[in-house]
């Protein structure tokens, strides 16, 4: 059992990053490298995390595992001005996201949703279909995870869950 769950996790993770590699190689998602969130991770680094566990959760239910990985990357494709209201960039950053994805790729009406709702909680519409659910709880699960790493210790650890 066990050695099928490795097989299975490296599959997971060689489709996952042939997946995202076209994204990643895109100007605009590269520079969220340079925006920190979460005191020590980057924006990027955030995003892959949540794509990558979005994307496995996804696919170990058989639900649409490639375009929740997608959106769940691009799903804080936004920038900001230093100084910016973080509670109202907090709730309309999902519509800057959405836009900017838009840019860079074609999304599907799953790929929409899924950004623009991934702050249910917070705003007062869910998402639509269960993989937006998904999305949106492993943000905040990387979020809080980023946090906690971040205050209680002093090396910088590293993202993405499938290394």
């Amino acid at each position: 059992m066990w050695e099928k769950y490795k097989a299975f996790r490296s599959n997971v993770r060689a489709e996952f990053e042939d997946l995202i590699a076209p994204l990643l190689s895109n100007q605009q998602v590269r520079e969220l490298d340079r925006c920190v969130q979460h005191y020590k991770y980057t924006r990027l680094q955030h995003s892959v995390d949540v794509a990558y566990l979005s994307f496995f959760f996804t696919k170990l239910m058989g639900w649409r595992s490639r375009e929740t990985a997608r959106a769940a990357l691009l799903h804080d494709l936004f920038f900001h001005a230093e100084g910016q209201n973080s509670r109202s960039l907090m709730l309309s950053h999902p519509v800057i996201a959405v836009e900017n994805a838009r840019k860079i790729c074609a999304l599907t009406p799953l790929e929409e949703n899924i950004i623009l709702r991934h702050m249910w909680l917070l705003t007062l519409i869910p998402p639509r279909y269960k993989e937006g659910f998904v999305v949106t709880f492993v943000d905040k699960f990387c979020a809080s995870r980023e946090f906690v790493v971040s205050v209680f210790t002093r090396s910088k650890q590293r993202a993405y869950f499938g290394a």
